[in-house]
């Protein structure tokens, strides 16, 4: 049986308590929110051609931008999309956790207004390396 939200949540939230403490502390009131798919609004500001194109999105002001702490605006969000996270675990050789702790991280990283070689350091750091 194909793990459902709650399970894709619980390896999310296992891969944010690895993070190191200072990064930790800026997410909490980060909303991390697990669905089968991206919605019709997402798929067409993102020019997907299918549901399967995406396996995260991080949806807010990085910390330090301007509007970042803009009252009146939605939480930042993480979505991770359980549907296509299965798929390309079906696909690779990762396991689903760290499939997940990947795609967590790069959201991260977006949340931080992080280069690509600085989400690949952390992403090293929550794996264990």
């Amino acid at each position: 049986m194909a793990p459902d939200a709650a399970e894709i949540e619980a390896l999310a939230l296992s891969a944010v308590e690895r993070l190191p403490a200072l990064f930790r502390d800026h997410l909490a009131h980060v909303v991390l929110h697990v669905t089968d798919f991206p919605d019709a609004e997402v798929m067409e500001a993102m020019g997907l051609e299918s549901p399967f194109d995406i396996l995260g999105l991080y949806q807010g002001h990085p910390v330090g931008s301007e509007g970042a702490e803009a009252t009146g605006r939605l939480p930042p969000t993480i979505f991770l999309y359980r549907r296509p996270l299965l798929d390309a675990w079906a696909d690779g050789e990762d396991s689903l956790e760290a499939l997940v702790t990947h795609v967590l991280v790069h959201e991260v990283g977006h949340h931080f207004g992080l280069s690509d070689a600085d989400m690949e350091a952390i992403e090293a750091a929550a794996a264990g390396d």
